[in-house]
């Protein structure tokens, strides 16, 4: 049984974010482990097992990046953890050009504002590239879904420097 399947969901990027999570509480509910207190062993382990598989299923369909992932390896694409360059030089000169812009909003005249703009291009940038690989999902092309997973790995992980920035900055 595979994640979506687990929660009663079609087998499709976007997810219904309160079905998921209504779904994720009642499976919580109905096989956690003390439910299971004065059961066999062999059950009361089974509980475990079910438990676990139920949050790791949860952490992976809330997560766009793991969902996509976890689509592919069914899908036979698994990307998760590899180390594949991306073929995209155009896209990795905007990354690098964009990070070079973020390393110089400590030194600029307004560094809140320059970065309140920054942070605005790199979430359209996410939402873009969200909507880019959702469309490519749907149409089941796994390999540019797979290339699009991994553009949205570099974005992402731009915004996470944006908000450490923040951080720094205003902290």
């Amino acid at each position: 049984m595979n994640h979506f399947e687990l929660f009663g969901l079609p087998f499709q990027f976007e997810l219904d974010g309160s079905l998921l999570s209504t779904q994720f509480r009642e499976l919580q509910r109905r096989f956690h482990p003390d439910n299971f207190a004065v059961a066999s062993e062999r059950d009361r382990l089974m509980a475990v097992q079910k438990a676990a598989q139920i949050n790791d299923a949860f952490q992976t369909l809330k997560s766009p990046i793991a969902r996509a992932e976890y689509m592919l390896s069914e899908k036979h694409m698994d990307i998760r953890g590899e180390n594949k360059t991306l073929q995209d030089p155009e896209f990795l000169m905007q990354q690098m050009e964009l990070r070079e812009a973020l390393e110089e909003i400590p030194d600029a005249t307004d560094p809140e504002s320059a970065l309140f703009d920054f942070e605005q291009q790199a979430s359209a940038m996410y939402k873009s590239q969200l909507a880019d690989l959702e469309q490519l999902l749907n149409n089941e092309s796994w390999e540019q879904a797979a290339d699009a997973v991994r553009k949205l790995k570099f974005i992402d992980k731009l915004r996470n420097e944006v908000e450490r920035l923040e951080e720094t900055l205003f902290d």
